[in-house]
């Protein structure tokens, strides 16, 4: 079990953004830049190339959400999807 899966089932607490029943937002606990929020699915997927059209479609709508509600939807904000070690991914999910 991953730790993005023991925060999702609450066995880790986590500083959540947004929340639904597909995807969880959180503060990232080692940030990299003065907002740093992740934006995972609940279900387990190892990455962006695992990842369906229509799981990927969800998520970029829920991501919009998160900007709005911490107010970087008209100020701006970067997607950042790491893949595989060599892509600094340190999770699989």
């Amino acid at each position: 079990m991953t730790i993005f899966e023991k925060i999702v089932s609450g066995e880790i607490p986590a500083n959540k953004v947004l929340e639904n029943d597909d995807f969880l937002a959180f503060y990232d606990i080692n940030p990299k830049a003065p907002i740093h929020i992740l934006a995972i699915p609940k279900k387990c997927i190892k990455d962006f190339h695992s990842a369906d059209a229509e799981l990927l479609k969800d998520l970029n709508e829920f991501i919009k959400e998160v900007a709005k509600k911490v107010g970087l939807d008209s100020s701006g904000y970067r997607i950042i999807s790491n893949i595989g070690s060599d892509g600094g991914q340190e999770v699989p999910h």
